[in-house]
């Protein structure tokens, strides 16, 4: 079960078995990619398998997942093993000094029943200040017996000092067959449900194996009905549509739709690997829309939607923002129409 489990980092993985063989294992490692790819479930199996009490010596490094430690640690109830994440309850979700502070306090002696001290801490770019100074002390003269995990799906919102005290291994999505694979075994569901929601997702596992597909395709059709032609010709459509989008609080979804609708208008016209398109079944829709759009133009859009995405957290107007994309959207796929009143 343990790293057995996890959907394709083969790398990160090995190189974590290679640096525990070698007996290098570092204090601190910071586990960066995109989000829900499988990091914290890797630096779960991970603490398993350095605290396992049935992994023989000189076996490769991995877990049980059944023995009592493998248990506790899943349950984040091994007295070793320690979870610290944002509090989901805050508006803006932080990770404070006090929790910082108490693992402080419970690192500096020395394992009860393991072989490692260990704090798993998801999310650590969101740390205060406060508490990055708190942890970077720790780190700085950490206990011989302690490893620090650190998660970030933002690395660059991490202090420079923080970084460079860890060891920084980085998480690549997995491969889309990968991703497939698993939700046709998981979820047990039909193969195109599957090739739906691994692209729909990005090949973000955790997000897929949870998402709903019948709400995940109901949102594609209501986006669709954006992007006809109809739709696209009326500017009185296109703001009232923004308008309701954004009372609906559903500008940063839509922005996701339009984006991925872009990238296959792209693709066409690259004739890039049509196996890789995401709306397949508008081919014919698309391939008009590509015939009038200019490739550049399409590219400025796509980088600017997504700008618009990584700063919707800074109090952007995503009302306005999704007017304007939508409106240049209009421009550069039909170029030659005119826009009606209505």
């Amino acid at each position: 079960m343990p790293f057995r489990d996890i959907i394709g980092h083969e790398h990160p993985i090995a190189a974590l078995r290679a640096t525990v063989a070698r007996g290098r294992l570092a204090h601190a490692y910071l586990f960066h990619g995109e989000s829900s790819i499988g990091k914290q479930l890797t630096a779960l199996r991970f603490s398993q398998a350095l605290n396992c009490e049935s992994i023989s010596d000189g076996s490769q490094l991995d877990a049980c997942g059944s023995c009592r430690s493998c248990q506790q640690v899943n349950a984040h109830t091994h007295p070793d093993f320690f979870f610290i994440e944002p509090d989901p309850d805050q508006a803006t979700p932080q990770i404070k000094i006090e929790q910082v502070r108490e693992i402080e306090q419970q690192v500096m002696y020395r394992p009860l029943i393991g072989a490692h001290k260990i704090c798993l801490m998801n999310d650590a770019d969101r740390m205060t200040i406060g508490a990055a100074n708190a942890l970077l002390k720790t780190l700085e003269e950490p206990p011989d017996h302690s490893l620090f995990l650190l998660i970030s799906s933002r690395p660059a919102a991490l202090p420079a000092t923080i970084r460079s005290r860890c060891q920084a291994l980085r998480f690549a999505t997995p491969a889309r067959t990968q991703v497939e694979a698993a939700l046709i075994l998981r979820r047990e569901i039909p193969p195109a449900d599957a090739k739906f929601l691994a692209m729909a997702c990005e090949g973000r596992i955790g997000e897929a194996l949870t998402t709903d597909t019948k709400d995940l395709r109901a949102r594609q059709k209501e986006f669709l009905e954006l992007v006809r032609p109809q739709s696209l010709q009326s500017t009185t459509a296109i703001l009232s549509a923004a308008e309701a989008i954004a009372k609906a609080d559903r500008a940063q979804d839509v922005l996701g739709w339009i984006a991925r609708w872009i990238r296959d208008l792209v693709l066409i016209q690259v004739a890039g690997d049509r196996d890789q398109i995401f709306f397949v079944d508008q081919l014919v829709a698309l391939e008009n829309y590509a015939r009038q759009a200019h490739t550049d133009v399409l590219l400025d859009l796509l980088k600017d939607i997504e700008t618009t995405e990584q700063n919707a957290t800074r109090h952007l107007n995503l009302h306005m923002a999704l007017e304007t994309i939508l409106l240049r959207l209009r421009d550069a796929v039909m170029p030659q129409s005119a826009s009606l009143p209505a």
